[in-house]
């Protein structure tokens, strides 16, 4: 792999190619640019031909255009950048080097391509303030462009995903992506494909949120008590080596010791913990556990307004619509004593890691990401290129000074704030939670400074606040890195003081976070200085360093010590936090690796489920694995060979997957599984055809699919529910002297494999009930004869009466019937089927003949109701006649719901009536033209039968 300097030096040159055709490009006129990207897009569009080969003219023309526009153009390190994102790797580029510009190059290049390029940040305003700034160069270039936001309508992102670059957020494209694979429309789906990202904030997306899945869920029914007992089970318990509970500070697990076990037991009165039946209780005691000593209030989450709202660790944001999955939040609402939450069933998920390995080229920038080039590689394989700054960095990094206590460290703080407050310099202070930020402004407030503060509880204004923190004699308090994305511009005079000053109170887990801090000062070389504040009580001290060193530093009192050697230690403590974070993070991955197989395995399948034109093609694969384990399940061992015993096969599926006497137990003989299982598949092909004769054939299509998706959608939901929950205990594994990961492969295979039979099995069951006429074999002629007795016998017997006759209202009237019969009694549950299955068939018949079966019903309109029938029939404006309606009516009847079709009904019979008026008014007028030739259709009448 080659080195950054060899590759910066490649690049190079190829930037040095870019600059040398400004003078060309200089000469172009405005209405140029267009022509030169349609130049491009037609040279494109040529097989063989690849983005990498106009890059150089595509660079120069859209720094030509940057230039008109936004009268900036472009540095040679800039190109060099755009260079490294279009070869599909990392930019680390520092603060203040002008990144947005950098990424409308490789965005405007592989936009050429019409496949779609997303531009992703880490929150909306950055969305819409990059989409604004580079917008006007795109529109200049002729490239449509467009926002995704989470407040927006499906259509509204169809139409931003349809653009050919799309500005949007890190979580709603995954949702969005979740979302699009759970519609039962293909034509439903708002994205696109997955062509080509540029990650702004890259370490932040693709590291730091790696460890949270993005997951869409439903409802359960985990009851709240439980949560409130589990919670005032932890409670009680004491935390210590010979206590109840031991909580590894360094992992941030929470284990039950013998003596802990023991309490549970007695407390939910239970002999086992761990057996099966007791699972669900266990895991609810070690989410209670977690929320009770390893999640703090105002570090990973906060409480507003009754709610339990999650908190990013890095930039301290409040991450809004964000909730732990598997219970984790409704432990920490038990713990709150806010309103606790239906428990929910995951319907979707998928980890940042895997989404992102979907895209064809993925590209990322960052001020910080070196350090975790390794993981880069190995999850994402995009290396990590450190790009030159633009100017030399002047900013001076001092030593950290080291305390005892907080306290003595925020007092010399406070000394040194006021110092560098007198003469001017604007000082920006960084923390790593809200509660230490909140204790930080207690100290600014006692010492009487005017501060800015931005944390989860206040970040709605942090673009605004972190853009004027550059000012002169501005004090801004930040939690981690908010306002990443938005310069700190300094003034001439605060420059000429020395610049920005930035304050770290207690170092970050990982060093890029506090590279990134350090990095607010000194962009673009202005002078700079930064100072970080340790003490022995902050986390990172307690988890690495031992009790007995902590306690000879309380020695210091309000003094301090300030040595390289104690830093290179913290440093070490860093490189070991982030190497146990990149193996959680990895571990995560393995996990999710065999899920994220048999995602795209099912999302494929359902793809071509929703989009196949024959469905009949997937109902017979179906068919077949049902028959296959049918042959499967009856083939008996006689002499260490599997023999099939024909009677109880036969017994099984005659009449009921088959044509009733279809098959002998010698048609089978001499056959091989295979052989048998696809006879099989014929003869249940063929009874199906028979039940669905002479029913519309885009009625029974939009049926086999939409019983299909349901079953598959309702498998799959449970899989992924039973492979979480599996996920959780495998760990149990490792006492067994076995491989937990190999454990959970196998198993989720297995389930997997499982699922997509019982899917076979069920739709086969499914559409085996659907009994439009009974079929039977041509060797065993047999005819069902329905009289109007046996009709009316059913009405009598079941209340239901002629104005009940639609799919819906028989549907709901027997669901109602069948839930209140006792399930033992499966004659009475069989009758109620059969009958259901008549008085659908006659709806169907009557349906066929052009009869209503149910009488009209009245139905009030408003005027508006009118107009809108009016305008959904494309007739505003003008006069219309029965034969217009009749026309478009049958054009609006395609592909229609039943739902639907009687909403259509209803329409079709209000304009006819206004038809029928407009067609009277015309003969008034031609029998006494007197009567006003202005004469209007009256607004609507107030009942329509």
């Amino acid at each position: 792999m080659a080195s950054d300097k060899r590759l910066i030096k490649k690049y190079g040159k190829i930037a040095d190619k870019i600059i040398a055709l400004e003078p060309q490009m200089r000469e172009l006129k405005d209405e140029d640019f267009k022509t030169k990207t349609q130049e491009f897009k037609d040279y494109l569009q040529v097989e063989g031909n690849e983005v990498d080969d106009i890059l150089v003219e595509a660079y120069a023309v859209a720094r030509e255009a940057a230039r008109r526009i936004l009268g900036m153009n472009a540095f040679r390190v800039q190109l060099i950048g755009a260079i490294v994102l279009n070869s599909g790797d990392i930019a680390q580029m520092r603060t203040g080097e002008g990144k947005t510009l950098t990424g409308l190059f490789p965005a405007y290049l592989n936009a050429l391509t019409g496949k779609g390029v997303h531009i992703v940040t880490v929150n909306e305003y950055l969305s819409e303030r990059d989409a604004e700034i580079n917008g006007e160069v795109f529109d200049f270039l002729g490239i449509t462009h467009g926002v995704n936001s989470s407040s927006a309508s499906k259509a509204e992102k169809r139409d931003a995903y349809a653009q050919d670059i799309t500005y949007t957020t890190n979580s709603e494209l995954g949702f969005d992506y979740l979302r699009d694979n759970m519609v039962d429309n293909f034509a439903d789906k708002v994205q696109r494909g997955l062509n080509f990202a540029i990650i702004d904030e890259a370490d932040s997306v693709l590291i730091d949120e790696a460890r949270t899945p993005l997951i869409i869920s439903g409802g359960s029914a985990t009851v709240a008590n439980l949560y409130k007992a589990a919670d005032q089970f932890s409670k009680t318990l004491k935390v210590g080596e010979n206590d109840d509970a031991e909580v590894d500070l360094e992992t941030k697990q929470v284990y039950l010791t013998e003596k802990g076990i023991q309490k549970a037991k007695e407390f939910f009165s239970v002999n086992d913990l761990f057996s099966t039946q007791n699972t669900e209780l266990y895991h609810l005691i070690l989410n209670a556990l977690k929320a009770q000593f390893t999640f703090k209030e105002g570090v990973e989450y906060t409480v507003r307004d009754d709610e339990i709202m999650l908190i990013d660790q890095l930039t301290g944001r409040i991450m809004e619509g964000r909730a732990y999955s598997d219970g984790l939040q409704q432990a920490l609402q038990a713990k709150e004593g806010v309103y606790i939450e239906e428990e929910t069933a995951t319907l979707a998920s998928i980890t940042y890691q895997n989404f992102y390995r979907l895209y064809a080229k993925l590209s990322g920038m960052t001020g910080t990401a070196k350090t975790e080039e390794e993981e880069f590689i190995k999850i994402y394989n995009t290396r990590v290129v450190v790009v030159p700054t633009n100017r030399p960095v002047i900013r001076k990094d001092e030593t950290d000074l080291t305390f005892g206590t907080k306290n003595a460290a925020l007092k010399h703080l406070m000394g040194e704030v006021k110092e560098v407050h007198e003469k001017g310099n604007p000082i920006l202070i960084g923390t790593t939670s809200v509660d230490s930020s909140e204790q930080i402004a207690n100290y600014l407030d006692k010492a009487g400074f005017d501060y800015q503060m931005i944390n989860a509880k206040n970040h709605g204004r942090e673009a605004e606040i972190v853009a004027h923190a550059g000012e002169k004699g501005a004090i801004t308090l930040a939690t981690n890195m908010a306002g990443r994305g938005t310069d700190i511009k300094l003034t001439p005079e605060v420059k000429e003081l020395g610049g920005l000053v930035v304050f770290g109170v207690e170092h970050n887990e990982a060093r890029r976070i506090d590279d990134q801090l350090r990095g607010r000062s000194g962009r673009q070389g202005d002078p700079g200085y930064s100072r970080f504040y340790i003490s022995m009580e902050d986390e990172l001290m307690i988890r690495f360093t031992t009790a007995k060193t902590r306690q000879q530093f309380l020695k210091l009192g309000d003094d301090y010590i300030k040595s390289r050697l104690f830093n290179r230690s913290v440093n070490n403590a860093q490189k070991k936090l982030e190497g146990m974070n990149f193996d959680q993070r990895k571990n995560v991955l393995d996990y999710d690796n065999i899920v994220a197989q048999q995602r795209e395995t099912m999302y494929a399948q359902r793809d071509d489920i929703l989009t196949t034109e024959n469905i009949e093609v997937v109902v017979e694969r179906m068919f077949y694995t049902t028959a296959y384990e049918l042959v499967l399940k009856h083939a008996k061992i006689i002499r260490d060979e599997r023999t099939l015993d024909a009677e109880s096969l036969l017994k099984e599926i005659d009449g009921k997957y088959v044509p009733k006497g279809e098959f002998k137990p010698s048609d089978f003989d001499g056959l091989e599984n295979n052989q048998i299982a696809k006879k099989i598949t014929n003869a249940m092909m063929k009874f199906y055809h028979g039940k669905v004769d002479g029913v519309d054939k885009n009625v029974v299509d939009r049926m086999d699919r939409g019983i299909i998706l349901e079953v598959f959608d309702d498998n799959w939901t449970r899989h992924i529910n039973i492979v979480s929950k599996l996920k959780s205990g495998i760990y149990l594994e490792q006492y067994a002297q076995n491989n937990p990961l190999s454990e959970y492969v196998e198993k989720a295979t297995k389930l997997f494999n499982d699922m997509k039979v019982k899917i076979a099995e069920q739709v086969t069951d499914r559409l085996s009930q659907v009994v439009l006429r009974e079929v039977a074999t041509d060797r065993q002629p047999e005819q069902i004869e329905i009289t109007d007795e046996d009709i009316e016998k059913i009405f009598n017997e079941t209340g239901i009466s002629k104005e009940d006759l639609s799919p819906e209202v028989l549907s709901q009237k027997f669901a109602d019937l069948k839930a209140k019969v006792d399930p033992k009694d499966t004659d009475k549950l069989k009758r109620l089927k059969v009958q259901e299955d008549i008085l659908q068939g006659l709806v169907i018949e009557l349906q066929k003949r052009g009869i209503q079966p149910q009488p009209p019903k009245e139905i009030n309109l408003t005027e508006e109701d009118v107009n809108n029938i009016i305008k959904s029939f494309g007739f505003e404006e003008q006069e219309f006649t029965k034969q217009q309606v009749e026309d478009k009516y049958k054009e609006l009847a395609e592909n229609r719901t039943p739902n639907e079709m009687f909403q259509l009904e209803v329409a079709r019979q209000v304009l006819l009536s206004i038809a029928d008026q407009i067609e009277n008014i015309k003969a008034n007028q031609a029998k006494n033209e007197d009567k006003g030739s202005g004469q209007k259709v009256s607004k609507g009448r107030a009942k329509i039968g």
